[in-house]
């Protein structure tokens, strides 16, 4: 089958009379493995079941074209979470959406799972309903919902699901599927790795299981309500292991939400079968070509999953899990020979990679079988003992796919953990190669921050580790006569950045002579541990106490800080600086952030120092580090280093 039926044109040349399943998604229907509901689609057909597309419904007759399925809805809001994907960190309404036909914004709905499941449910009554995809995995407990200042219920109450998978979905969702084949009731599947229920308290039968703080108890605004929400998201972090995760109860007035214990990952030789789906690689043809999402990600290949980098503002750690697995070198390269026959492809492989590119394996023996860590990370503060460091096997990956005829470059776009690389005593031959052979002008990586204060909270290595790093790859740059960047991505405001850290990330990229075009504020999102700093002013690991930069006024400080060279933040930076009692970086001399208020106003965005040809990066859409990067914008867009 070309593409899954989308149209009732498409559904009726088929011949059903109704589908099994009718999967909802609030993104544009694109056949790449990208894609969550692609895959979810393609895996649910490869199991034998009818499947239809309903793509952001706007009306009823969206939700009937196809008729009643037989077996229910599977629902998801798409690859970027509804109000990430409608506002941004400061709370304006966005002014496109990558994932919409034309970029075209407001075409999916805020909390849009919740809306597209009440319709599901108006319409329909108890049809079996299940939701899943990212919107869904971060909201499966009670959680601050930033936009509205307030703790919200899990929701699977707020949208009357009767399961919600959470993570990655391909074995849960096949059991689900199955099972309702064979005539099962989704009332009675309560047992499926990988999901969510709600129950009356009453009905619930206990079992051996952590139970996190309830819903009443986690919702106040006083001290007491905010330690017990730090304790639930510490809870719900340490049991987020497929080894030795135990289910967590939390309860929600006369309901108790269950989760089961997540799903095992996929193995290689199951990853395998999956992104070798008939996936179309491409936008479905009504759209006419005019979804962006696809153009960063059609050539672009996943050989990974998982992240045990473990930062604390990113999803990836309570959505795929900490555990790396990857698909087989054989069946990477496989992919690479279909993408270089395609008809449009010009011989640029975009990026290999995943969450972290150059993961590629478990980081040490004992988490297989043991599970990962409760309590330590395996990179920061320091590289655990443990850890296993290499990166012989990527870069034999990386050295098949260039030798693939119709291959001119293959670049790697989804980020290096470049602690990881400088922790490998024999990462040297990597290094050299990534220099010369896949880096498309610019290198991007995140230290985030320059404080090592700040860096601790995020779950960040040293800035030190940054330094030497920074050093090694301008060596091998000029060895290799090359101009290539790094293009360090930055954060503002998370929390631990006081002022005075937010100045010396200032002066920093003073130092760096980098005028960022682009920053981001921190974005509290479900489901991470930063979040939780955020609203609680805790650090949920400790229960210490965390400095969290929350008026707009130092947001604003914070923000500018980071472009202290545009004119227009002139005041801004300058009463940040006072505050702070830096009026001594108010001046004329060099090590100046901004002139004094009388002095001749002069542009601070030329160049600093000697002029270097800009090169231009287009922003990211890869959705590869659990689609939280709003589009994948939970980094900081573009930047020009000069």
């Amino acid at each position: 089958m070309p593409f899954l039926p989308l149209t009732t044109e498409e559904f009726n040349t088929l011949g059903w009379d109704r589908p099994d399943i009718v999967l909802v998604t609030g993104d544009a229907y694109v056949d790449h493995p990208s894609f969550g509901i692609a895959i979810i689609g393609r895996v649910l057909e490869a199991a034998g079941h009818h499947v239809a597309i309903v793509a952001q419904p706007q009306c009823e007759e969206d939700y009937t074209k196809f008729g009643t399925p037989r077996l229910g809805f599977f629902v998801s809001s798409g690859n970027v979470d509804s109000m990430v994907a409608n506002y941004t960190a400061a709370k304006r309404r966005r002014n496109d959406d990558p994932y919409t036909p034309g970029g075209k914004a407001g075409v999916r709905p805020d909390r849009a799972l919740t809306v597209y499941c009440k319709a599901i449910r108006k319409i329909y009554g108890d049809i079996p309903l299940v939701i899943g995809g990212l919107e869904a995995s971060l909201r499966r407990f009670a959680h601050y919902d930033y936009w509205t200042d307030s703790v919200f219920p899990s929701i699977i109450i707020d949208t009357s699901a009767d399961l919600l998978i959470y993570g990655m979905g391909e074995t849960a969702v096949t059991e689900i599927a199955n099972r309702l084949q064979g005539g099962e009731p989704v009332s009675g599947i309560h047992d499926v790795r990988g999901t969510v229920y709600a129950v009356p308290v009453s009905e619930y039968q206990p079992t051996s299981c952590a139970q996190c703080p309830s819903f009443k108890a986690v919702s106040g605004r006083d001290e007491v309500s905010l330690r017990e929400y730090a304790v639930s998201a510490r809870i719900q972090y340490q049991e987020q292991d497929s080894v030795r995760g135990k289910p967590i109860i939390q309860r929600h007035g006369d309901r108790m939400v269950v989760q089961n214990s997540p799903q095992q990952p996929l193995n290689g030789k199951e990853l395998d079968a999956v992104y070798e789906l008939p996936y179309m690689r491409a936008a479905h043809p009504s759209y006419g070509g005019t979804v962006a999402s696809i153009n960063e990600v059609k050539f672009s290949i996943t050989h990974t999953r998982g992240c045990y980098g473990a930062c604390s503002f990113c999803a990836l750690a309570f959505h795929q899990g900490r555990r790396v697995t990857t698909r087989s070198a054989d069946s990477v390269v496989k992919e690479a020979q279909l993408i270089a026959e395609m008809p449009d492809f010009k011989g640029y492989i975009h990026d290999i990679g995943g969450p972290t590119a150059n993961f590629r394996g478990p980081a040490c023996d004992k988490q297989e079988k043991a599970g990962v860590c409760r309590d330590r990370r395996c990179l920061t503060p320091t590289p655990c003992p443990a850890l296993k460091t290499y990166h012989d096997d990527y870069l034999s990956l990386l050295r098949r796919v260039r030798k693939i005829p119709g291959i001119k470059k293959v670049f790697i776009r989804s980020g290096i953990r470049y602690d990881y690389l400088m922790a490998d005593p024999g990462g040297g031959e990597f290094f050299r190669e990534l220099v010369t052979e896949h880096v498309s002008g610019q290198l991007k990586v995140a230290p985030e921050h320059c404080s090592d204060l700040v860096l601790g909270y995020m779950g960040k290595p040293s800035f030190e580790v940054y330094r030497k790093f920074q050093k090694r790859f301008y060596e091998l740059t000029k060895s290799v006569d090359k101009k290539q960047y790094l293009v360090p991505y930055l954060m503002s405001s998370h929390p631990g950045s006081t002022l005075q850290a937010a100045i010396e990330l200032s002066l920093f990229l003073k130092d760096e002579r980098l005028h960022p075009e682009q920053v981001q504020d921190f974005y509290p999102t479900p489901g991470t541990l930063s979040t939780a700093m955020y609203h609680t002013g805790l650090d949920p690991m400790t229960l210490k106490s965390v400095y969290v930069p929350k008026t707009k006024e130092e947001k604003a400080q914070q923000r500018a800080l980071l472009q202290y060279f545009k004119p227009e933040n002139r005041a801004v930076v300058t009463a940040a600086l006072k505050k702070a009692g830096r009026s001594d970086l108010i001046g004329s001399s060099p090590e100046c952030l901004v002139p004094a208020s009388k002095e001749t106003a002069k542009s601070r965005t030329a160049p600093i120092g000697k002029p270097q040809k800009d090169s231009k990066l287009k922003p990211d859409r890869y959705s590869s580090r659990g689609g939280q990067r709003p589009g994948n914008d939970s980094k900081n867009g573009r930047k020009k280093r000069r």
